[in-house]
Order: C-alpha cells, then structure tokens, then sequence
C-alpha cells in the first residue's frame, strides 16, 4: 500500500480515540476509520457504556459499501462476547479485506486473538506504522493498560510553578502563573481524564469548577467524576463545583457525619492515620469504579501526599518564565520532604515542550526510585 493511503486513516483513526478518550472508561478510546478506493466511507469512535465500539460504529456508516475495503483501528479488535458483540465478528461478516491496526489490546481476552480471528477469516493484517503513530497510540491506552494490570487508574499529579517551584506569592495570590495557552492545555488534560482530584483546600481558596472547558469557555462534560479529599467534611454548600453537572464523589473521614448538599454528590468514608484521609481508598475505590486515568490538581500537601503515599504514576510540570520568591511563598510540593538526593523521586522518559513560553515537563515516575523510611516513595 502506497505510505499515504496507510497513514492518513490511521492518523484521522487515533485523532477519534484521542476525542473519546476520558470519557468512555472502563472501555480502553478507540477510533476506527472504514476506507475503499482512497476515500472515507465509515469512521467511528468508541461510546460509552452501553454505547457502540469504534469498529462497529465505523462499519455501520460505511453500510453496503464495505466489501474489499479496508478499516484502520488504533488498537486491535476485540475478540469476545461482552456488553458488546465483538468486533472481530462485524469486520469479518462486512467483507472487509485489510485490517490496519498497529497495537495489540494488553486485555489478556484479547491479547493478539483479535489479530488470529481476522487472519484465520482470511483477512490480511498490517501492523506497520511509523514510530509517532505507535507511540500515539500507546500513549492513548497507558491508563487502560495500567488498569489492566494492576486494577488501578494511572495518577498524574499536575502542577502550575514559577521557574523557582512556587505555585503562589506569600499572600496566596496565584491566578495566573501559566499563560493562556498552558491553561487551554491541561483543560485538554481535563478532558481526557476520567476523574479530577483536589481537595478542601483548594477548594476553599480557589473555588474551582474542577470542569474541563473549550477555547470559548463551555464545558465539555468531562470529566465524569470530580473528587473532593475533605478530611472533616468542610464543603461549603455554595461551592462552584456543586453547581456543575457530574457526580463529586466527596471525602470523608467515617466519623465525621455529612449528609450529599446535591443528588450528584456521593460520599466516600475513608479514614487514615492522623485525622486524614486514606488515599489509598481513594485509588482503589476509582480503579473498582472502571477508571483508568486520574489527574491530581491539588494544593503542596495534597500533592505530597500522595507522592508519599506511593499513588502517583506520573508528572506534569508546567513551569512559567517568571521569579516569585519568598521563603514564605508556597512551593509546588509540600510535606517533610527527602532527606538526602539519593532518595529524590526521579522521573523516566521525561518529554518537554514550549507553549507560548511556559515549559511543560512531562515524566514517569521512575520504578528505579529509593525508597527510606523519610523518603518520598516510589509509585507503584
């Protein structure tokens, strides 16, 4: 096949599962895109539950037409019978000769039986695509594949500095260390999260929506569920959030006695040492509920929480050119802290990019990481 005819779909394909990704959990994002003779005739995106997948909904509107043609899906097929028929069926009844789909689906149903079915069906398999497609769509299934092996969602902690780790002055004031362009980019981030957490603090200075929202303001739906970690029940009826549409799973401590404000609210009892919560509830709780992709937006202490308590998968640091100063302006992370480098919380396959001037720095935390009794631990 000409480089062309494989690329385009396949890149209009991941674009689709990209959009649906943060908002069709426990279901993995998936696009798919039907194609005959160079042109377009089906494309779909993978909907929530009890929704379509991706490949039916593309086969679907390509109708009558999909006899020889070719489908590009940015995960394999799946290959079992469950909410929904599988896939590998509908590709092989529509007369579909080629299958494009460069990643194997990490879910041990499938695991590469999806490619079998299709290939035994007599329909030709490509896998090949170039390195930043790959990558793509590896990086759009990481939180459906961490799920899958551990049970848990994938948590990224998202922060905001100046060059010199401050989140605000020394009377608070923070709004707004980013640009423009960085706060449109984490409501991106937002948006293709399945859960947003903050806590009590954050919530009482800032009053956020915890909402993600288009480059017009609107929101977008998402994410499903918001989290608010208030430890003694001090969410104040009038918060903003509670006024938004989607759940607010609300955090508590099990002696403290708080009835839901709103229909939308659900309380969680999770007690911990030291009059706190236990985050490691929290993450379980939502790795039960399906979820696969959590973003923490959360004051120092929060944060350093849940670096401590060994909850994060990984960082986003978006770091502004400007100077606060002040040893009592705040810092990025709170807590004790580390003791000595050796025990500091490394990163891996770190990645940066410049947006209008603020550098967003992104990375993994390292498996590699130390780990002392003082020490900030590493994720799981």
């Amino acid at each position: 096949m000409n480089g062309n005819v494989i690329n385009t779909p396949l890149d209009r394909a991941l674009k689709l599962a990209r959009q649906a990704k943060g908002g069709v959990a426990p279901r993995p994002a998936v696009g798919a895109v039907v194609v005959k003779n160079g042109i377009v005739i089906g494309e779909g995106a993978t909907q929530r539950r009890p929704g379509q997948h991706a490949e039916a909904i593309a086969l679907s509107k390509a109708g009558n037409q999909t006899k020889g043609a070719t489908i590009f899906c940015s995960l394999e097929p799946h290959a079992f019978q469950g909410m929904a028929a599988p896939c590998t069926e509908a590709i092989i009844n529509s007369g579909i000769t080629t299958v494009v789909s460069p990643l194997e689906d990490p879910n041990p149903r499938v695991s590469g039986n999806g490619y079998r079915q299709l290939k035994a069906s007599g329909i030709e398999v490509i896998r090949e695509c170039s390195p930043k497609q790959r990558l793509e769509a590896e990086h759009l299934i990481e939180g459906f594949s961490h799920h899958i092996k551990t049970g848990l969602p994938m948590v990224t902690v998202k922060f905001a500095a100046s060059l010199d780790g401050k989140i605000a002055t020394r009377t608070g004031d923070s709004q707004w260390i980013t640009n423009e362009k960085s706060r449109e980019r984490v409501h991106e981030m937002r948006r293709q999260s399945d859960a947003l957490i903050t806590g009590i603090g954050t919530l009482l200075s800032d009053n956020p929506r915890l909402t993600a929202r288009d480059h017009l303001g609107n929101a977008t739906g998402r994410p499903a569920l918001r989290v608010v970690i208030d430890s003694h029940g001090k969410m104040p009826e009038s918060a903003s959030l509670l006024r938004e549409p989607g759940e607010i799973l609300w955090v508590v401590r099990n002696d403290v006695d708080v009835r839901p404000p709103t229909d939308s609210v659900t309380i969680l009892k999770a007690s911990g040492a030291n009059g706190k919560v236990n985050l490691s509830i929290v993450i379980e709780t939502l790795g039960t509920r399906g979820l696969h992709e959590v973003m923490v937006e959360a004051g120092a202490e929060l944060t350093a929480a849940f670096i401590k308590g060994n909850h994060v998968n990984k960082i986003a640091a978006f770091l502004a050119p400007i100077i606060i100063g002040g040893k009592d302006a705040i810092g990025a992370i709170g807590g004790e802290g580390i003791e000595s480098l050796s025990h500091a919380l490394s990163l891996d396959r770190v990645s940066h990019s410049l947006i209008n001037g603020d550098l967003l720095v992104e990375g993994y935390v390292s498996s590699n990481t130390e780990i002392s009794s003082t020490s900030t631990p590493k994720a799981k």
